[in-house]
């Protein structure tokens, strides 16, 4: 502060005087070529478009250079979503089903539980892969790997969720077979809810093998189950967070 107070007693001015300093080692061609390269492969590491760029042009720059490079328009390394792999037959109908219930009315919504298991295994998943991405784009289609659950020893965990309120979480060590869906999942938590809520009441499950077994079906249909051809997002996060915590 006193250098910029005598500077404007000796000119007028504080404003930063020119100064070489050290010279940018990038074009702004070179910076685009990273980020170009970047969003073609946003598997790619900061070693890795080190080197190509070092290949294209003859330029050399350090890693973190290419973290600022990237950083300055708006690309930082984040681990990508995962999610099941989806068919164009699930994503179809997922979007007629979404469209069919666009205008449902917050009290046609409180009347249904939307459920969902999720398992997960007790051996690590480092996740170490990181992609190049903006923020707000977590779910972009490019930003995601698709993954298959893997396998291993863990454990199963059932929740089903309604609008202000939720069923306690079901753990279930081993396979969840379709004896054990009907006399623990559908008569001691979801047929609590349908007691309570009457004839309106709805169910969705997620349409797995074990839920569409015959001897399912009479107390399905004394609940009424709409049946979903891929999980739901939303019910994964709550089973995850509260089984983390």
């Amino acid at each position: 502060m006193s250098r910029l107070w005598q500077r404007f007693q000796d000119d007028g001015n504080v404003s930063r005087r020119y100064s070489t300093g050290r010279p940018r080692v990038t074009t702004p061609n070179e910076d685009r070529y990273l980020a170009v390269t970047a969003k073609r492969n946003r598997r790619s590491t900061a070693s890795d478009l080190s080197r190509q760029l070092s290949s294209a042009t003859g330029t050399t720059i350090s890693r973190q250079t290419v973290y600022r490079r990237l950083g300055q328009i708006g690309l930082y390394a984040r681990r990508p979503v995962r999610c099941v792999p989806l068919t164009a037959t699930h994503c179809r109908l997922r979007l007629a089903w979404s469209r069919e219930h666009a205008l449902w009315t917050p009290q046609q919504w409180a009347c249904g539980m939307f459920s969902d298991e999720s398992r997960f295994s007790l051996q690590s998943d480092s996740r170490r892969t990181f992609i190049w991405r903006a923020p707000g784009t977590r779910y972009h289609q490019e930003n995601i790997i698709e993954r298959h659950r893997y396998g291993g020893a863990g454990v199963l965990v059932w929740g089903g969720i309604i609008l202000g309120s939720r069923t306690d979480l079901h753990v279930q060590i081993g396979t969840m077979t379709s004896q054990i869906y009907r006399d623990v999942i559908l008569e001691q938590h979801v047929r609590l809810f349908r007691g309570a809520m009457g004839a309106q009441f709805v169910f969705m499950d997620d349409n797995a093998r074990p839920y569409r077994a015959n001897i399912i079906q009479s107390v399905s249909n004394s609940i009424l189950v709409w049946y979903l051809d891929s999980d739901v997002i939303y019910q994964y996060s709550i089973c995850h967070s509260s089984v983390s915590s």
